[in-house]
């Protein structure tokens, strides 16, 4: 996969974000409610700027087929001193969100290959930045296994508040360093 291409989510995705959350495989670690007026509140205060997380739909070629949100933890406060207990984050660190939102595309690669062209994509856009950090709830293990396959390594884990309330609390917490 080698045509990855990121674009700023913009309203009119919103319905496909919104059949993206719908889906059994999204759905079952985003827990985000995926009608229109629920995506409007959740993504609308980031498309107008409100919010300072930025969220890209990612696209092989024409065809999209995923989410990446990139946000700093100093623009996070809360988010870093959740993590507190499990390790250090330095300020200036990232962390991203990812989600395939196209069922066909996954087993393929789609995400390892996303989260490396995010990764590259953060190195460039924030210079300052030491590395990325990344928390997935230890049960999602395709995630965190495209994250390991994405050159991320595990540097901790522990009990974080999940994103969905029927998970377990453990966490891993992976990081990759900005190469010199």
């Amino acid at each position: 996969m080698d045509d990855v291409h990121f674009r700023r989510l913009a309203r009119a995705d919103f319905p496909m974000l919104g059949a993206w959350l719908a889906a059994p495989h999204a759905k079952r670690w985003w827990n985000h409610d995926p009608s229109a007026a629920a995506v409007e509140a959740d993504f609308g205060v980031s498309v107008d700027g409100a919010d300072l997380a930025e969220i890209f739909i990612v696209s092989d070629g024409a065809q999209p087929f995923g989410l990446i949100q990139r946000y700093t933890f100093a623009d996070n406060p809360d988010y870093q001193a959740e993590l507190g207990p499990l390790l250090a984050v330095p300020p200036a660190a990232l962390s991203i969100d990812y989600l395939i939102g196209e069922a066909a595309w996954l087993g393929r690669g789609s995400g390892t290959a996303m989260i490396r062209a995010a990764v590259a994509a953060l190195w460039k856009d924030y210079p300052m930045a030491p590395s990325a950090i990344v928390p997935v709830v230890a049960a999602n293990r395709a995630s965190w296994r495209a994250l390991e396959r994405a050159g991320f390594r595990r540097i901790a884990q522990g009990p974080l508040a999940p994103d969905n309330p029927i998970d377990d609390p453990l966490h891993y917490v992976y990081r990759l360093d900005r190469p010199d």
